[in-house]
């Protein structure tokens, strides 16, 4: 019974299956990427990342432990020497399984597994596409010469637009004064006729006081 058996045996015993993982470790540090079956690259992942992890401190005791490991002093040295300082910088997740189909033989699920930091491809697009996605704020775009050209001729052509507006409209208030002063000529003989009107309508009443005033005194004269 497979009660409590967490890991792939990958239908070998233990002694086979840690001498394949072995070998297959130590050809990924010397070649960079293999190609294998699925189900033993999830395996190798397994293996190789902590082996990694220990390259990045370059010390005797991290250096047994690889090669109790591996059992290749090439492929220790290789790992100490320029993969640690490689992937000095990444927090974990070295490698990187990208599936081929299946094979012809016997259907088997293939698939190539490599170490991330070697893909120089899928390094540069992703350079690219970082390049490419950048957010920017509206207006942040540095302009060309050509945009700073046709943005200084639209500031002139505003400025002189504006200039040829205010010389209009200077010439057009002189018009507008004299059309303004005609009603105002207009205006005053109407308000002299108005005050030459006035006298005639008071001489009326001074008349007829002066009549009131000789009756008065020819009253008087004939009491006395």
């Amino acid at each position: 019974m497979r009660h409590r058996k967490n890991f792939n045996h990958l239908g070998r015993k233990t002694a086979h299956r840690k001498a394949m993982l072995s070998n297959m470790a130590s050809s990924l540090i010397m070649h960079k990427r293999i190609e294998t079956t699925t189900a033993k690259a999830k395996a190798l992942k397994r293996y190789i990342e902590p082996l990694i992890t220990r390259g990045k401190d370059d010390s005797t005791h991290a250096r047994r432990v690889v090669f109790s490991y591996l059992q290749d002093k090439e492929a220790v040295s290789e790992l100490f020497r320029e993969v640690g300082a490689k992937v000095a910088d990444r927090p974990g997740g070295y490698t990187r399984i990208i599936r081929l189909g299946n094979r012809l033989g016997d259907n088997a699920d293939m698939c190539l597994i490599e170490l991330v930091d070697y893909n120089e491809n899928l390094l540069a697009e992703k350079a690219a596409s970082k390049k490419s996605t950048s957010r920017r704020r509206r207006g942040s775009k540095p302009k060309t010469q050509s945009q700073q050209v046709e943005s200084t001729e639209a500031v002139t052509e505003e400025a002189e637009v504006a200039t040829e507006v205010t010389e209009a409209q200077a010439e057009e208030l002189p018009a507008a004064e004299a059309e303004v002063a005609v009603p105002a000529e207009e205006t005053a003989p109407v308000e002299e006729e108005a005050k030459e009107e006035k006298p005639t309508a008071e001489a009326p009443a001074e008349e007829e006081k002066k009549d009131e005033s000789t009756d008065e005194a020819k009253k008087e004269d004939n009491k006395d």
